[in-house]
């Protein structure tokens, strides 16, 4: 959050001295991933809250909000830069006068972001991985973005230095594809959180590897009416295991229980396993 806050300041303050619409656009995009941590956040401190009174089921939602209206603000931001950017090359192909673009500034500081965002992507994908949290790891894609953006930015950038005044084009055009790649970044954003809220499976791979678990469990003799969820990140399931029915009910828990253990070590995203105990024909 630190470096986000200050890549997106610098390259926001920068881009608004010297004039470069794509120096502004890249900064928005840096917006964007420090957008992303927020709800991170919210998912790690509000979503491990215990149920209450008025949220039976816990407070994940909160992090599928929070990323629903992140996605609408920057969609709002990507066509706001978009428009102006537009203007602003009309003007140039139309001959009309224009503030001059510094682009020295910009250059290097949006050239010197890029490994920034690189090593922050490393360290948040190595981090999301040994922990199993795949919120964390998606963040770490959004920084990957970033550090391709600021190239783009930079390409732009040194095009007007290597050019002048010429080429002053380059900057408007670059803040264009930008706000463009924003714009999918946004609209990403936001078909994830809507595809939560309808109670999307997880990835067929994460389910076939709970059905191979239910399998091989001792005492499950077969199993049905298997469900899954992804609800803020992480993963809820219910399960009706079938077992011998001569077992004592204390026999059937302890079945249910082993089941329900071995999932969740199995995959630290799912946080809930539901498991009705069955006699089998």
């Amino acid at each position: 959050v630190a470096i986000n806050v200050t890549l997106t300041g610098a390259k926001i303050l920068v881009g608004a001295l010297c004039r470069s619409q794509a120096l502004i656009a890249d900064g928005v995009h840096s917006g964007s991933d420090l957008a992303s941590d927020v709800p991170v956040l919210a998912a790690l401190r509000v979503s491990g809250k215990p149920a209450d009174r008025t949220h039976h089921y816990g407070h994940l939602r909160v992090n599928t909000l929070a990323s629903l209206v992140v996605g609408a603000m920057l969609a709002g931001a990507a066509g706001m830069i978009a428009y102006e950017a537009i203007q602003l090359l009309h003007k140039y192909v139309h001959h009309h006068p224009v503030p001059q673009v510094q682009a020295g500034w910009p250059f290097w500081l949006a050239l010197a972001s890029a490994p920034i965002k690189e090593l922050l992507f490393q360290v948040m994908r190595y981090v999301g991985r040994k922990a199993s949290n795949m919120a964390v790891v998606v963040n770490a894609w959004h920084s990957r973005a970033d550090a391709f953006a600021a190239l783009a930015a930079a390409a732009g950038l040194g095009g007007v230095l290597v050019g002048g005044s010429n080429w002053r084009f380059l900057d408007p055009l670059t803040a264009i594809v930008l706000a463009a790649f924003l714009l999918v970044v946004s609209l990403r954003i936001m078909g994830e959180a809507a595809s939560e809220l309808i109670d999307r499976a997880p990835a067929q791979a994460v389910q076939d590897n709970i059905r191979r678990i239910l399998a091989e469990t001792e005492g499950v003799r077969s199993f049905h009416a298997f469900r899954a969820r992804q609800l803020g990140g992480k993963v809820e399931m219910d399960v009706h295991v079938q077992v011998d029915p001569h077992l004592t009910v204390a026999a059937g828990h302890a079945i249910a229980s082993r089941v329900r253990r071995r999932v969740q070590e199995a995959d630290a995203s799912i946080v809930q396993v539901i498991v009705h105990v069955e006699p089998a024909e």
